[in-house]
């Protein structure tokens, strides 16, 4: 981001790039994930930049736009409710009767930890429709 697409934008335009807190202030349905091979598929290091608006590991680094810092719900609502959302799969995303036993495990729990370690966390088990479909 600093090193290629700022000076590529310019300061004016750089302001603008994902604006995560003012899409969920104005109600907007945040999805996140990734299919793009330049940015992880962990989704615990997204989250992390998320929340943080850095590179996990990379604490005096100075946060990408601060003010659109998610906080930790909301940024897992939106790997969570708001992807299923987006893939149009109503019943899923939440833990409720009748919905999908679709279902991961982290090594920790991510609200008792320093914002700043969210990327430590790993997925230790994940369930799809009530089934184990990776352990680690």
């Amino acid at each position: 981001m600093l090193q290629l697409t700022k000076p590529s934008l310019g300061e004016e335009r750089s302001a603008w790039q994902y604006p995560f807190a003012s899409l969920a202030r104005s109600g907007a349905h945040l999805a996140m994930g990734s299919d793009w091979p330049v940015s992880t598929p962990d989704p615990w290091a997204a989250i992390h930049v998320a929340v943080n608006r850095r590179e996990p590991g990379r604490p005096d680094q100075e946060p990408l736009l601060a003010d659109e810092a998610l906080d930790l719900t909301t940024a897992l609502l939106a790997y969570t409710a708001g992807s299923a959302w987006i893939n149009r799969h109503d019943r899923a995303g939440r833990i409720r009767p009748g919905a999908p036993a679709d279902l991961a495990v982290c090594s920790s729990n991510p609200f008792s930890l320093d914002s700043a370690d969210l990327h430590t966390l790993r997925t230790d088990l994940t369930f799809v429709g009530g089934d184990v479909v990776w352990s680690a």
